[in-house]
This record gives structure tokens, C-alpha cells and sequence, in this order.
């Protein structure tokens, strides 16, 4: 906004505009991605995600799953 032009500062909208364009201004477009994605907070629960998809992984069960992608591969030459 330039000019004379009156910032309504309640306006989330408005604000977040302004940010985002300030942003990209300084930025840059993938500048400003990279600036918005370091603050974006996601959604669900990542620690109870990873429990429950690493519930049955222990280190043997890699070591096993690790060899067979080794002689999966061995084989494949």
C-alpha cells in the first residue's frame, strides 16, 4: 500500500496480504515459501503418528528388512 492510503490493522486479511507481498517483495517468490514454511505449525499429532507407525520396528527387524533389500538388489544385477 502506498500513498495516504489507511492500514486497517484489524483486518487479518488485510495484514497477511501485506505481509505475504512484503515478503515476496524482499524475498522473492520461492524466498518467501521458504520464509512461510519455517513457520507453518502442520496439523495432527507427529509424535503419536510415529508411534504408532514405528510401533513394530525394532533394530531387527531393519537388519532383516535391510538384507533382503541387499540380496534383492544382488539379485537384480
Amino acid at each position: 500500500m502506498s500513498g495516504n492510503t489507511a492500514i486497517d490493522y484489524r483486518n487479518p486479511g488485510a495484514i497477511r496480504k501485506m505481509g505475504i507481498d512484503a515478503l515476496t517483495k524482499e524475498l522473492g517468490p520461492v524466498g518467501m515459501v521458504y520464509f512461510i514454511q519455517q513457520y507453518d505449525r502442520g496439523e495432527g499429532d507427529y509424535t503419536a503418528e510415529r508411534e504408532n507407525l514405528l510401533a513394530e520396528v525394532t533394530p531387527e527387524s531393519l537388519l532383516i528388512e535391510l538384507e533382503a533389500m541387499r540380496k534383492h538388489e544382488q539379485q537384480s544385477i
